[in-house]
């Protein structure tokens, strides 16, 4: 049984308070994900200081009026970082944050992260890529944003760069927030997988559960999922966060439906073949039958319990005198 990484993504969902991220760290190892993944970012290096924001980041409840504004008060500091991963060791939880520059990916690296995280915005980022590819850590590439070719020139860049293209798992998304239904396309995922031969996993925006566990029956080895200690908290990402307590049971789902995708081989297990002698049929006398008579199909019928013959023999049946006398519902002997 496949074990799917599960990331709960705390983002910016701390607001820039360390007691707020240690909170999300201790929520995510409560709730059983895998990884608890941050966000890190200096805005200088990030946007312009008069990007304007998103038209779900207008809705955020803090005022401001540019992404630069908004963006520096989230940045989480190096020494935050480090109190962040040693709260994670403690908790049994991975750490790890996504990168928007490439300072920040030094610095994330240097502090032992398991893999890369690409985030949908920075696919056609080609120096941001390079640098990517050259830290030797496995990558999840996010594609929200994207089409095919998108895709294939951005792994080029990776493969060009000394990226295995095994290393690398794609991760469908829709970079839209709370992403509506209509537009989760999760048959995107196939599509991937079978244009690049590679691993595919899903992040998601949608509201509710649904989907990221409809993605793990599909085949997602990834899923991603922003979670929030309150949707009702000030911030651009909490409105389509899940809450502690349904990211759990995100987590639950996703275990059960591992457990229930099985490995494919269609056969009965050991229950099943207990309750093949219950449910099914055998061959037994539909009436009194004498020793030499004829089995005929007016003499025979198919009765459970199914400890006798199995009906699929009634035609070699048909015709054969019977070997003893027998009464009506007594099963036939081969």
């Amino acid at each position: 049984m496949s074990k799917t990484l599960i990331i709960a993504e705390a983002g910016v969902n701390h607001n820039g308070s360390l007691e707020t991220a240690l909170a999300l760290v201790d929520a995510a190892a409560a709730a059983g994900a895998d990884v608890v993944k941050f966000q890190t970012f200096q805005a200088q290096h990030l946007v312009t200081a008069t990007a304007p924001k998103a038209a779900y980041q207008e809705q955020d409840g803090q005022g401001e009026k540019s992404q630069y504004q908004m963006l520096g008060k989230l940045e989480l500091s190096r020494e935050m970082h480090l109190v962040l991963g040693k709260r994670c060791k403690e908790q049994g939880v991975a750490f790890n944050s996504t990168a928007f520059d490439t300072e920040s990916m030094d610095m994330l690296v240097s502090m032992g992260m398991d893999f890369i995280k690409i985030p949908s915005g920075e696919i056609t980022n080609y120096p941001y890529l390079c640098h990517a590819a050259q830290q030797g850590l496995p990558i999840l590439l996010s594609t929200g944003m994207s089409n095919m070719e998108d895709i294939r020139q951005a792994l080029a860049v990776l493969e060009d760069n000394g990226m295995d293209r095994q290393q690398i798992t794609l991760l469908h998304c829709h970079t839209d927030y709370p992403t509506r239904m209509e537009d989760v396309n999760l048959r995107a995922m196939t599509s991937m997988y079978s244009a690049f031969g590679m691993p595919v996993g899903y992040s998601d925006h949608t509201l509710g559960l649904e989907v990221p566990i409809a993605a793990v029956a599909l085949g997602a080895v990834v899923i991603e999922k922003h979670f929030t200690l309150g949707r009702d908290m000030p911030g651009p990402d909490h409105a389509a966060s899940l809450e502690p307590e349904e990211l759990r049971q995100m987590v639950q789902a996703i275990r059960n439906i591992e457990m229930a995708l099985g490995d494919g081989v269609k056969q009965p297990t050991a229950r099943e073949q207990a309750m093949q002698a219950v449910a099914r049929r055998s061959i037994v006398a539909a009436c009194p039958i004498r020793a030499g008579e004829p089995f005929t199909e007016y003499n025979l019928a198919a009765k459970r319990p199914g400890t006798g013959i199995s009906p699929m023999y009634w035609k070699e049946l048909m015709g054969k005198p019977a070997k003893r006398d027998y009464d009506a519902d007594e099963i036939i002997e081969p």
